[in-house]
């Protein structure tokens, strides 16, 4: 592939990161108890209305696209969409209840988990084989999940759940890895935007009705967050299927998880998270383990 090529796919995954930094931080300041230091007059949303207020501006974006190139919002392989949206559901509600509950950048670090669940799940349903040397890298990966966990323990962030919230986050980077698995599925039948569409159709009516519970209704430049959520989700998406399609797999991938470093900066100047050496090990582990895996597996 031409070396302008990658360096395309280079810039639009850096600039998908950017946005997905900027869709975290929001995920943050809206989920922060009242009369926190960023913001304090704001409201505390709840994850699910989060979710709800980012579906809605996905699928509004995604059915006006869809309705003028007149294709048909469903698609085709309706199963393998089906779940691909309810696994991105799920995972994207758990992913934001950990933004809220853990510092930043850990649980944007587990989010990264995602492609080995992939390849896991890519195993059982598309009957990929899993070679050794790629056991050694999820193994790498889950001994810096250990580490994680032990730092969290002796840092500022102690609390008696700090597992509980990880290993949710690790269930929704499996889950991711199974939407990424019916993705790959559903490329060569299916448009992009139907695969993107999916996630808003199911999560709306199933968020729209948690929301009756405890609904908190937006005042004021609470709006222009929550518009800034959805916005930037679906630009971020965008960037990010750009990248893999103008370059090489194995040559933009690793540019994906300069993600981790935004997180750390992000928590470190927004949120007065300041992590451990350990926690640096485990980062560097998981990262590690994940993009050597990645890269092995698409030169070999």
């Amino acid at each position: 592939m031409e070396i302008s090529s990658n360096k395309k796919g280079i810039l639009y995954i850096i600039l998908s990161g950017l946005c997905f930094m900027i869709v975290n931080f929001v995920v943050k300041i809206l989920g922060q108890p009242a009369g926190s230091s960023i913001l304090p007059t704001y409201s505390t949303y709840p994850t699910h209305e989060l979710v709800f207020f980012r579906s809605v501006i996905s699928f509004s974006i995604s059915a006006f696209i869809l309705r003028r190139r007149k294709i048909s919002i469903f698609g085709y392989n309706k199963k393998w969409l089906f779940l691909r949206g309810v696994a991105g559901m799920f995972a994207l509600t758990l992913f934001f209840f950990t933004i809220q509950k853990l510092p930043i950048a850990i649980a944007s670090t587990l989010q990264y988990l995602a492609p080995i669940f992939t390849l896991f799940f890519a195993s059982i349903l598309l009957s990929e084989k899993i070679r050794k040397w790629q056991w050694i890298c999820i193994l790498i990966a889950f001994v810096g999940v250990i580490l994680l966990g032990i730092s969290k323990s002796a840092s500022q962030f102690t609390t008696t759940d700090t597992w509980k919230w990880m290993i949710i986050g690790i269930i929704s980077a499996a889950l991711s890895g199974l939407a990424y698995v019916a993705v790959n599925k559903l490329k060569t039948t299916e448009n992009p935007l139907n695969i993107v569409i999916y996630f808003p159709m199911i999560s709306l009516p199933i968020m729209g009705v948690w929301c009756l519970f405890d609904f908190v209704l937006p005042q004021k430049e609470e709006w222009i967050y929550l518009l800034i959520l959805g916005v930037f989700t679906q630009i971020a998406q965008l960037f990010m299927t750009k990248g893999f399609m103008n370059g090489d797999i194995s040559i933009v991938t690793p540019f994906q998880y300069l993600g981790a470093i935004y997180a750390i900066m992000v928590g470190s100047l927004f949120f007065n998270e300041h992590l451990p050496y350990l926690s640096f090990i485990g980062i560097f582990l998981i990262l590690g383990g994940v993009v050597v895996n990645i890269l092995v597996r698409n030169i070999s």
